[in-house]
């Protein structure tokens, strides 16, 4: 099977787990465990993987909590503040375009009283900053801008989002699970003030994830989800999972040196798969800034999900997010765009990867090449 769904799940990267597997044997020690050399072995190697991942970040280490992922994150992020800050306020904003991870956190928000004003984006995914700021209000507690979209690759503007917040004294959170390792992400020169990020993302293991919290300028407090043991500086109570904490470093730190590459070998592929389809499609996200290796193709008439359930033992590839799979309705982030449900229902995301071959895509257009028109409706 070609796997081109990357935006779903990267595998980890055999030098990742090389730097694992000491930790599932040999030192498998509790972290927290600080009365004997196993466990101070096993804390020492926590400390070291968040201070690689802070530098890399241009941050502090103790700004750095390690979470189950990405989702988890968010959910601290969000709540974190809503606890904390009650008297600055009960109204949050965000793009209709934002990860379910968020939408759905502040769908529970809005039921114990918070208000939340979702903000259109243009036909090419973007949110403008100045929608952004007219939707802001004296009551605003944060906003929410995931920095690259999981669907379409599009990447915000984050510098001219942070500086709204920060003329309007406003909280900024984003979701950069799909930005890190692909493009530079530094959230203090952004006026970026929490972060989520994910190990499964980046050629790291599943179940790890970790959220960065601004200590100075401006220094944010988060009330925790997790309590009972007062783990993570007392932000996220439960042992470490060191294994996972240890691939996430390695993860970030590989993609980090190996960005530029990633970003010319899976452009030029990506390029070779839109012209192989064009005048046949429509390219979502297309005259935004996008992030290199994520395509999403709009065939006119296409029946998406039955092509893919002809291809699926071929082909790995998808319409939507892998998060939202279960859920029958079409893309929430390509309606958001202006596609009506049929565009959406006939458009392909095709996310490379960093084992994508040159065979597998050219492999790729000739089965979409064989199997589309039997799935387009005239």
């Amino acid at each position: 099977m070609i796997y081109l769904d990357y935006n779903a799940t990267t595998p980890v990267d055999p030098r990742v787990l090389d730097q694992m597997l000491p930790y599932f044997g040999e030192h498998f020690a509790n972290p927290a465990s600080r009365q004997h050399r196993a466990g101070i072995r096993a804390r020492d190697a926590v400390e070291a993987a968040r201070t690689g991942i802070a530098q890399l970040l241009g941050a502090a280490p103790e700004e750095l909590f390690f979470t189950s992922g990405a989702t988890e994150s968010c959910n601290l992020a969000i709540k974190g503040v809503r606890d904390r800050y009650r008297r600055k306020g009960r109204h949050f904003v965000a793009p209709v375009t934002e990860h379910k991870a968020v939408l759905d956190c502040l769908r529970h928000l809005e039921s114990y009283g918070a208000e939340v004003s979702l903000v259109p984006v243009a036909r090419d995914g973007i949110v403008e900053p100045d929608a952004l700021a007219a939707a802001i209000r004296p009551d605003t507690a944060l906003v929410s801008v995931m920095w690259a979209n999981n669907e379409t690759g599009v990447i915000q503007p984050m510098q001219e989002i942070g500086q709204v917040c920060r003329q309007h004294g406003v909280l900024l959170f984003s979701d950069a699970s799909q930005a890190v390792g692909k493009i530079d992400v530094d959230p203090r020169a952004v006026g970026v003030q929490l972060l989520a990020l994910s190990g499964h993302k980046c050629y790291g293991p599943k179940g790890i994830g970790a959220l960065y919290v601004s200590a100075r300028s401006p220094q944010v407090r988060l009330e925790p989800l997790i309590h009972g043991g007062g783990h993570e500086g007392g932000m996220r109570s439960g042992t470490l999972n060191v294994p996972g904490v240890v691939g996430l470093a390695a993860a970030v730190r590989l993609a980090h040196g190996e960005m530029d590459e990633f970003a010319r070998r899976t452009a030029t592929l990506r390029d070779l798969l839109e012209t192989a389809f064009s005048g046949q499609c429509q390219i979502n996200g297309a005259t935004a800034q996008r992030l290199p290796h994520v395509s999403n193709l709009a065939f006119a008439g296409l029946d998406g999900p039955a092509l893919m359930q002809i291809l699926e033992a071929d082909l790995a590839i998808a319409s939507g997010s892998a998060c939202t799979a279960a859920d029958p309705e079409p893309s929430h982030v390509l309606m958001a765009m202006g596609l009506s449900r049929a565009e959406a229902n006939g458009s392909l995301r095709i996310s490379l990867g960093r084992f994508t071959t040159d065979a597998e895509v050219s492999r790729a257009i000739a089965l979409l090449r064989e199997t589309l028109p039997r799935f387009v409706r005239r």
